[in-house]
């Protein structure tokens, strides 16, 4: 895929959306990417026009690459979609569920398999999302009848606030080919932006929200 957006204006949407926030201007929930640029614009490279893209509740940057309009996902944005952004016309699709995605996208790929379609599909997971039953059931799926489906894992180190040694010690499973990761330092708070803020006299926005 041709990309449009460049890193910088990736880094810009964000900081702009945070501005907002800050300004109590969305008062809904907002999970910022930051920090994954220069890995999520090389991936977005090897996707085609046409193909699906499975995104979590932090789809701001997957959108954006998949060449859905800034100003579109600003008003998604304002208007609590921030979560859940979805657009038929660049077949991309999300769920703010942990791990919702994995099982469906293993789904579209078998049907593109059987109508012999050289559309893929690509499905981004956090690293959280691949402590669950339902990735580890879509992988050994999508595996198993070697579907054109590509699960990739955002690895930084964290669920929440709990880094992965807390979680499960230090077991790493080693998952087939269809299966990619990569690994980076967050630029924002996991969640919120790290900062109360006031809604009218009710708080939100804080480290753990």
């Amino acid at each position: 895929m041709k990309i449009k957006i460049t890193k910088r204006e990736l880094i810009n949407f964000e900081k702009k959306i945070l501005k907002l926030f800050e300004k109590a201007k969305i008062p809904y929930p907002v999970h910022f990417s930051g920090g994954n640029e220069n890995q999520l614009i090389e991936i977005f490279k090897e996707i085609k026009r046409g193909d699906y893209i499975f995104s979590t509740h932090r789809s701001h940057y997957h959108y954006l690459l998949a060449g859905g309009s800034p100003n579109d996902l600003e008003k998604k944005i304002l208007d609590g979609k921030s979560m859940h952004v979805f657009d038929k016309k660049l077949n991309f699709f999300t769920s703010s569920i942990v791990s919702g995605c994995p099982s469906i996208a293993a789904g579209v790929a078998y049907a593109l398999k059987k109508k012999k379609s050289k559309k893929k599909v690509w499905c981004f997971v956090g690293d959280g999302a691949e402590d669950e039953g339902h990735f580890y059931e879509a992988v050994k799926y999508v595996d198993g009848w070697d579907l054109p489906c590509t699960f990739i894992i955002e690895d930084n180190n964290l669920s929440v606030e709990t880094p992965k040694e807390a979680r499960y010690g230090k077991s790493e499973i080693k998952w087939p080919k269809c299966v990619r990761r990569y690994y980076y330092k967050r630029t924002y708070p996991h969640v919120g932006t790290g900062k109360w803020v006031d809604f009218s006299g009710v708080k939100v926005g804080g480290p753990s929200f």
